[in-house]
Formats: C-alpha cells, structure tokens, sequence
C-alpha cells in the first residue's frame, strides 16, 4: 500500500511551519517532506518531529538565493564553492534530522550558457556530492521539473534524470519523480510509472492535481490510478518509498483548510492500520 508524507513547505499554510509537523500527525500521517527548513531553529524542529515520533523523509539541499530567482547550484558552473557549501549545510542537516533522501537541485544557466558546460558540470558536482556524503547512508535525489513552474530549470524529463544516474552509476543517486511535474512536462504518467520504476532508479515520488497543483484526486492527472499501478509494481519489486504531498490546498482554513481535502488518503490510511 503506498505511502503518503505530508509536505510541510505546502500544506498547513495557515499554521506556522513547525506547527506543521503535530498537524501532519492528527491527520494520520507518520512521514513529512519539507523544501528548505533552514530558517528555524534545527533544534526545535528536531523535538517537533520527536514529539509526535514523525519521520522526515525528504528535505532539500539550499539552492542559493530564492529571491533573487537561484533555482540550485549544481549545474552553474562560477558557483562551485556556494554549491559545496550548501551540500554540506543540506547533509549537516539531513544527519541530524535523521532524515535519509536530499535533494539537489540542479540550477536555471544562465540565457544563452553553453548547455553542454552546464550538463558536465552537473554531472561531476553530483559526482563530488556522492564523494563528499560517503558513508553517511544519504541518498541524493535529483528531480525533473517542469518549464511552467520553473522557466529555464535544466532538468525537465525523465530519461534525462534517469540518464543521469545511470552514467554516474551510484545505487545513493535516485530520481525524484514528481508526477505533477511529470505530467505537465511530458503526460501519459502511467506509462512514465511503469517505464521507470520496475529500473529501481526511482527513489521518492512526489503528486499534485494537474494544472492547478491542488488536491491529486481533481484535474487530469489520473492519481488514484497511479497509486494503484505503483503499488502493484512495488509488490513485484520489493521498492518501498514515499510518495511526497506537494500540493496546494484548495480549501481556505474557514472551510477546513488542509484537512478537509484529505478524503482523498483515508482509504490508504485505513488500509495500513
């Protein structure tokens, strides 16, 4: 039965980010993923996640400076000591918060860089990265996203991401696969399910509803589907993930908020009791 963790970085957003974490709870949920958490005390989110005997699953690595539109460092190649700084900052963190999966994200080139450059230095920061973590059990994702959210981002689609880790060839590289992203880069996302996951490359996946990054059960994506088919190849591959709630709650706390729209998860959180 898949796994579903909640996304502190997106739902909750009435409430502050670390009384997140004891709602993510009363609504049934035992894992949470969260973008950058660097802005609060590691100290406090550490008892939160304890208090409740949460687990966080995923987390990202720093990607520069968001306000000024960085969209990560990995494949920007003058930023190579910001990159190794905030790799290091990302696994300082992931190990205290006992978390096993960060992501590091790949970068927006510059308009008119040398993509060739910009894929070489990717690959060999990646490379750095697995050097730099060895040994602490760390799993780095990468993660293609789409050219709607995010204008310019190098890594858009699944072969490419797969492609990837292939070449590198390390079993702690893993592909985030966000079937949001997913399906507005590329569609079809059940062929994508079953074409990519059975290579046991994949590491995390991520969902939102299509096109407006709601609840998964409304628009086009075809999410229960999906659950379905990655816990029947899941059955047949041992693959034993999450699957990461990034998704932007359509209700406002007056209606309920965040969970009044988890109708959707109740049957899969019956079912693991």
């Amino acid at each position: 039965m898949p796994q579903f963790a909640a996304n502190l970085s997106w739902l909750y957003p009435h409430l502050p980010f670390l009384d997140r974490v004891a709602a993510a709870a009363r609504d049934g949920f035992r894992a949470v993923e969260c973008t950058f958490p660097y802005d609060r005390p590691l100290r406090v989110l550490q008892d939160r996640l304890n208090d409740v005997s949460m687990r966080l699953v995923l987390m990202n690595a720093p990607c520069g400076d968001w306000a000024a539109g960085e969209r990560g460092l990995a494949a920007l190649p003058d930023r190579e000591a910001d990159f190794r700084a905030a790799l290091q900052q990302g696994a300082d963190w992931a190990h205290a918060l006992d978390c096993p999966r960060l992501h590091v994200l790949a970068g927006c080139p510059a308009p008119g860089a040398d993509l060739a450059t910009a894929w070489a230095v990717y690959e060999e920061r990646l490379r750095w990265a697995l050097d730099a973590t060895q040994g602490s059990g760390l799993t780095l994702m990468i993660e293609p996203i789409n050219a709607h959210d995010m204008p310019g981002y190098l890594l858009s689609e699944q072969a490419q991401a797969h492609a990837v880790v292939a070449r590198i060839g390390s079993d702690r590289l893993k592909v985030q696969m966000d079937l949001y992203h997913c399906q507005r880069t590329e569609g079809d996302v059940l062929a994508q399910i079953q074409k990519w996951l059975p290579t046991g490359q994949v590491g995390h996946f991520q969902v939102a509803g299509v096109p407006d990054r709601g609840e998964p059960d409304q628009g086009e994506l075809p999410a229960l589907d999906a659950f379905a088919l990655i816990d029947e190849i899941s059955a047949s591959t041992g693959w034993s993930g999450w699957i990461g709630c990034e998704y932007r709650p359509r209700r406002d706390p007056s209606q309920g908020g965040t969970s009044a729209g988890l109708d959707w998860l109740r049957p899969y959180q019956d079912a693991a009791v």
